[in-house]
């Protein structure tokens, strides 16, 4: 648990198991969730090249009941991805997904219906070159780090764009490969300028406002940060995936806490365990929290080793609920805390 004087952070749970198939209960190589009208958490599958025919949607509640799932399969037809990346519902209830390989935003219903989709590759305006990150803000209008153009793009829920801001370098309101994005109750944008190691935060017209973080392996710093969120009253959520970790900031941008992760085993797992004892004498003695030799004494070495810490933090949100998910590409999990 984290504490300051404002803020509470407390373990809740953790969601997942990997899934080995193609399709059904688990996840693979989870990237993005974002949630739904009835509570329900909808899971970005984005898998490996291995099981890329398993890229899907997966639906779960957060009493792990899991629901339904919709994909069309690997590829660049109506409904399929790639390699998508991230995932926000605009004002009308339609699911948006970005792929950066396909250079689109796929948009289904919340029931997975194919409806749409949007984006051509290139570098003009209204065109993406590996789109990731995308956000909604409180008027309706869609974000998308524009990644390999180096920009961020901001356009209605139907796909019509509207402006543009940033160019390639390291100085105010430039970026260097524009990652996760999250958007304020003001409507401000925070930007997680992935090879800059820092968050840039914008108003909605694009007017650069501040920075936070600085490279490096130290308590308030940053190494290639994957996801940004900030809940109601301000507070600033950055999975640091290059360090293993979830950041969390002040409305001001001034570092409160660092987080390595507390998961436990989901409902899925200890029934994967309950069915297969063998695989449970095994857990049993094996050291899931091993002291690591000085050689192999990085953030990597140490989550890959250690269960309970965050291994391939890609994105973090936050529920109605003021429920925090950070989500683990690497365990194919996702982490959930309660904010108070």
């Amino acid at each position: 648990m984290a504490y300051t004087s404002a803020l509470t952070i407390r373990y809740l749970k953790t969601i997942g198991i990997v899934n080995n198939g193609s399709n059904g209960r688990g996840f693979a190589n989870p990237y993005d969730v974002a949630f739904g009208a009835d509570d329900e958490i909808f899971v970005l599958n984005r898998c490996d090249p291995a099981r890329r025919s398993g890229i899907r949607v997966g639906v779960c509640n957060i009493d792990e009941e899991y629901l339904y799932e919709f994909g069309y399969g690997f590829g660049d037809g109506e409904g399929q991805m790639t390699l998508p990346v991230a995932m926000a519902f605009d004002s009308e209830g339609r699911l948006l997904v970005t792929d950066e390989h396909t250079n689109r935003i796929n948009i289904y219903s919340k029931k997975g219906d194919v409806i749409g989709k949007w984006g051509v590759k290139g570098d003009l305006e209204g065109e993406f070159h590996g789109p990731a990150g995308i956000a909604v803000d409180s008027q309706g209008l869609v974000y998308v780090s524009d990644q390999r153009n180096h920009r961020i793009q901001k356009y209605t829920s139907e796909g019509e764009f509207l402006s543009q801001w940033g160019t390639k370098g390291a100085n105010e309101a430039e970026f260097n490969l524009p990652w996760g994005i999250g958007v304020d109750t003001s409507d401000n944008i925070y930007v997680a300028d992935w090879r800059n190691d820092r968050v840039q935060i914008f108003d909605s017209s694009g007017q650069y406002i501040q920075a936070i973080g600085d490279f490096g392996e130290g308590q308030e710093t940053l190494n290639r940060p994957s996801g940004v969120s900030v809940d109601k009253k301000g507070n600033i959520y950055v999975t640091d995936w290059g360090n293993e970790r979830l950041q969390v900031y002040d409305s001001s941008g001034q570092f409160i806490s660092s987080m390595r992760g507390e998961a436990t085993l989901s409902e899925w797992a200890k029934e994967f365990f309950e069915s297969n004892q063998d695989e449970m004498e095994t857990r049993g003695i094996s050291n899931l929290n091993p002291d690591i030799p000085d050689h192999l004494n990085t953030p990597y070495h140490i989550s890959s080793q250690t269960e309970s810490y965050f291994w391939g933090p890609v994105s973090v949100r936050i529920d109605s609920n003021n429920r925090l998910y950070v989500v683990e590409s690497n365990r194919h999990r996702i982490q959930i805390y309660q904010i108070g």
